[in-house]
């Protein structure tokens, strides 16, 4: 018990001392309005304004976001949640994800399923726009298929037979394949128009206006779309990589929505905000890199699993709140959740030690957990991880990395040895978040590799019912937890900042946010 207390008035002190640098850029800055872009995202170096600020007037909003987007806004090419969770609004597919986790009729108004169950039969919607005033054809979506198939930015398209005729599409597959649907979300954008990574064009309810890099992000709503008219004008996206920065746009009235937020920031607003409860739909883990000599071992990997404590870090960073996962897989895939892998490594600091000795590391060993540090919650999970790690025996150093580091260093180049990020499901599929792990899969940065676990993948992509295909997927999991891939830890609480006179925001099963439902009251 006292081992417990100490070790969490350890943590406290950490992050209490952590908070000020955490989200600072890893080459200091000079402070100030004049020279410092996270204080001033806009560029005016101007006082934040006044809550309202007119906004409700003139009919649009101002988003806070945490990192820049990708480069490339061109979605078949954007790597980061955070960028598909913005271009969700631009883009869409023949279908699209609903809050119900349902997938209803876009770009295409109907479809059908052959009788064996292997080709998609689409009606293409009637006078669909693109946001350049082009009206959508057939050239365009077979152009969007196919070059998702071939770049192979859609791996459920590869082998798959793509032909229309007048406003009929037909995807044939080599065999059944029940989440299928699912992948055609992927963008339909112009045949003819070569500027998508600086200039988006798609059919969504808003269409793109400008970007700033580092700054900020402009959308319009899209008067010629097909659906339902989006309630706001003009969405302005600011980039807050400093969360004191952000905290201070949040009070002043800078700022009207901001997600994802944690417990220690929504405590600092005041009655100005409705606060919203939901949850990230994402994995969020001590991510391991396998080519690191000491996370080779197995035995060092499950140490780490049981030196890690969910309860600590919910109790320190979310008011006790959280959701467990022991796997590549979060509750809202609620027939491929394996609860019972939240509990396979219980916090036991003396079996953690127990087999880095068996290991060879009865010393511990050197371990740098590289953070992006525009993420409060994944910089606090690192510090926590650290410090637990350090109990037994690990000489933890955290390294807080600014976000385009992150993706290039870390995850591109797979430089680390171990990182705390979140990865959710690009698709509504459990295939999206498994398909990573196999050997030699270009989104593998931990270097995993188990071929159990490929066969397992081939089992569940040549399987022929979906009760088969499930229980491949959760074997896969099992595969995952019980070789300790990663120090897995949980599916985030996710808090929404609303700005009282705003109603609308709802949540989705993936990771995005839908600004044409959001209005004044």
């Amino acid at each position: 018990m006292k081992r417990a207390l100490s070790l969490m008035l350890s943590i406290l002190t950490v992050l209490t001392l952590f908070a000020g640098c955490a989200a600072k850029p890893a080459d200091p800055q000079p402070a100030g309005p004049a020279t410092d872009p996270a204080a001033d995202p806009a560029g005016t170096n101007e006082p934040a304004p006044a809550a309202d600020n007119g906004r409700r007037a003139t009919n649009e909003i101002v988003v806070g976001i945490s990192q820049d987007l990708d480069n490339s806004l061109d979605p078949h090419q954007t790597v980061s949640a955070g960028t598909k969770e913005l271009m969700f609004n631009v883009f869409e597919g023949l279908v699209k994800p609903t809050p119900d986790g349902e997938l209803i009729p876009a770009v295409a108004e109907s479809y059908e399923l052959s009788d064996d169950l292997t080709s998609y039969i689409f009606k293409l919607r009637d006078g669909v726009k693109f946001h350049n005033g082009k009206t959508v054809t057939m050239d365009d979506v077979l152009y969007s298929l196919t070059r998702c198939r071939d770049e192979g930015y859609v791996p459920a398209l590869a082998d798959t037979d793509i032909s229309g005729e007048g406003d009929t599409l037909t995807i044939t597959l080599p065999a059944p394949n029940n989440e299928f649907l699912a992948y055609l979300t992927c963008a339909i954008i112009p045949a003819d128009y070569d500027a998508q990574a600086t200039a988006p064009v798609g059919t969504g309810p808003f269409k793109f206006v400008s970007r700033q890099a580092q700054q900020n992000v402009v959308l319009e709503r899209f008067d010629d779309y097909w659906g339902e008219k989006a309630h706001l004008d003009r969405v302005t996206y600011l980039i807050y990589e400093n969360p004191e920065a952000l905290v201070l746009a949040l009070k002043g009235g800078a700022v009207d929505l901001y997600s994802h937020l944690s417990v220690a920031t929504i405590s600092q607003l005041g009655a100005d905000f409705t606060i919203l409860e939901g949850t990230m739909n994402l994995v969020q883990a001590v991510y391991l890199n396998h080519d690191y000599e000491p996370l080779k071992d197995v035995r060092v990997r499950q140490a780490l699993c049981y030196a890690f404590d969910r309860q600590t870090l919910f109790d320190l960073t979310a008011g006790g709140r959280g959701w467990p996962v022991g796997s590549s897989m979060y509750p809202a895939f609620k027939k491929y959740y394996r609860e019972d892998l939240n509990n396979l490594y219980p916090h036991n600091v003396e079996r953690a030690k127990e087999l880095l000795a068996e290991a060879g590391y009865p010393n511990g060993f050197d371990l740098t957990i590289k953070v992006p540090s525009n993420y409060d919650p994944h910089v606090d999970a690192g510090q926590i991880a650290a410090e637990l790690f350090r109990a037994v025996g690990v000489n933890v150093t955290v390294e807080p990395v600014d976000w385009t580091t992150w993706v290039n260093d870390v995850y591109k180049g797979r430089n680390f040895e171990a990182t705390v990020c979140g990865f959710d499901a690009s698709t509504m599929t459990a295939r999206a978040l498994l398909e990573r792990f196999t050997t030699g899969n270009s989104k593998n940065f931990i270097n995993y590799s188990n071929p159990e676990y490929d066969a397992a993948f081939v089992d569940a992509q040549t399987a022929k019912s979906d009760d088969v295909q499930t229980r491949a997927y959760l074997e896969m999991e099992g595969i995952l937890a019980k070789d300790a891939a990663n120090v897995y830890i949980q599916d985030l609480v996710d808090f929404v900042a609303l700005r009282k006179g705003l109603t609308g925001y709802r949540f989705y099963p993936i990771y995005v946010m839908d600004m044409s439902t959001i209005r004044y009251e």
